[in-house]
């Protein structure tokens, strides 16, 4: 027996697609460099590019992806940081069925599970309101923390039945349906606190939203 969930989901996707094709069949997306030019060094942080497989981009669908790990090359103490993994997936567009895959169902599996869940809010100067979902996994004794929030049209947004209504709502206002899946994640060491670990990844995103409307447009 099918969910509440999962007809809500049904129903936003349909109401989707009614819309959008009632709109028109071409979005308008202004200009943005490639995501593959986000700098490799963000704050103290340097980054390396890891090559997403094939099947994994069959399963994405048609957007531009970038797949990094972050470490820290100056870190306190000289006590080696654990890395921060960063994924976006972009889609210039929505209109054809194709949509952003929700962590709630690409981060279970292989044993991980939901051990806790809030949205929090970035506190730098000029991200007002700038809401983003905290989860923490875990499989057996590993743990991590993850950040991700959705980016369209200069909002972030940390609920998935938001991000849809807001896209149906810019598909007829804007004749846009462009946005983004923006996800950190850091492994909690085993001696290490929760706070530590949130710390950590708060002030990489700190960093890295002011840069994200040069490769995701507002």
């Amino acid at each position: 027996m099918k969910s509440p969930r999962y007809w809500v989901v049904i129903v936003l996707l349909l109401a989707t697609l009614t819309t959008l094709r009632l709109r028109g069949n071409v979005d308008r997306v202004p200009p943005s460099q490639e995501l593959s030019l986000l700098p490799q060094t963000i704050g103290t942080w340097i980054g390396e590019d890891v090559p997403i497989t094939q099947d994994t981009l069959l399963v994405l669908g048609d957007g531009r992806f970038l797949n990094r790990i972050y470490n820290h090359s100056t870190p306190p103490s000289n006590i080696p940081s654990p890395p921060i993994s960063l994924f976006i997936g972009y889609f210039p567009t929505q209109r054809t069925g194709q949509s952003i895959h929700s962590p709630q169902n690409c981060l279970p599996g292989a044993g991980w599970t939901f051990a806790s869940a809030r949205t929090i809010y970035l506190e730098r100067p000029g991200l007002k309101n700038y809401a983003v979902g905290e989860y923490v996994i875990t499989n057996g004794t590993y743990k991590q923390v993850v950040l991700y929030w959705y980016l369209a049209h200069g909002r972030s947004i940390a609920n998935d039945y938001l991000a849809k209504a807001y896209m149906m709502a810019d598909a007829v206002r804007w004749n846009r349906t462009d946005g983004a899946l923006v996800r950190l994640v850091t492994p909690l060491q085993p001696d290490e606190s929760l706070p530590t670990a949130q710390a950590r990844l708060i002030t990489f995103a700190d960093k890295l939203a002011p840069i994200l409307p040069r490769f995701i447009p507002n």
